[in-house]
């Protein structure tokens, strides 16, 4: 089964025209496919809290959360408790490593990306996660498009555990420069803060 949004986000004109020119080759292809179950990265186990990042093309923002969140888990001893993935609203970068500049940058805080591959966001992600967490407002606006009713709740703007700063949106650093890579590297670690926060009121003992 193959579902189709791109005439339905086009129609929102939510989408920035840095990447209009790139989304119009994709025209014709899906925004989500239903995959089996070899696409997800890791199997799901019994843990107390399973926690998606999306963004667009799950090679830049959502990646550099999965990596400084498990970071923050591991250090406190708390990743085996915790379910982490990443994905795209698009599947722009199929198996592909997260964006170069995005490594560099997150390893020089101390956050390995390398084993990191992208993927899209599948049906099944609705159900077996407790937390969709999207980048910006265009990430959540076509999960919720797409998620069943009984399962929006759980998709929420990761801008919103922000602890110090007052963004709205972890923003797109894809075209942009060094320090758009370093102020989505700040973004994501303050909210990890925030999200941590959570972990710990959602974590059994």
């Amino acid at each position: 089964m193959v579902l189709d949004g791109w005439l339905w986000f086009c129609g929102r004109g939510g989408i920035g025209t840095s990447r209009l020119k790139a989304l119009r080759k994709f025209k014709n292809k899906p925004l989500f496919r239903v995959y089996g179950s070899h696409h997800t990265k890791n199997k799901m186990s019994e843990v107390d809290l399973k926690i998606l990042f999306v963004c667009m093309g799950n090679i830049c923002r959502s990646p550099t959360a999965e990596a400084v969140l498990s970071k923050k888990l591991s250090d406190q001893g708390l990743l085996h408790k915790i379910k982490i993935d990443s994905a795209g609203t698009h599947n722009f970068h199929p198996d592909a490593p997260p964006d170069a500049r995005s490594q560099i940058h997150a390893l020089k805080r101390g956050y390995n990306m390398s084993h990191l591959r992208a993927r899209p966001v599948v049906e099944s992600d609705f159900e077996n996660f407790d937390l969709l967490l999207t980048m910006d407002w265009d990430n959540r606006a076509l999960l919720e498009e797409r998620c069943p009713a009984s399962h929006l709740h759980k998709i929420r703007g990761f801008a919103e555990f922000l602890q110090t700063t007052q963004a709205s949106v972890i923003p797109d650093p894809y075209y942009g420069g060094e320090q758009g890579f370093e102020h989505v590297l700040d973004l994501i670690e303050d909210a990890s803060d925030g999200l941590m926060k959570f972990v710990h009121q959602k974590v059994r003992a």
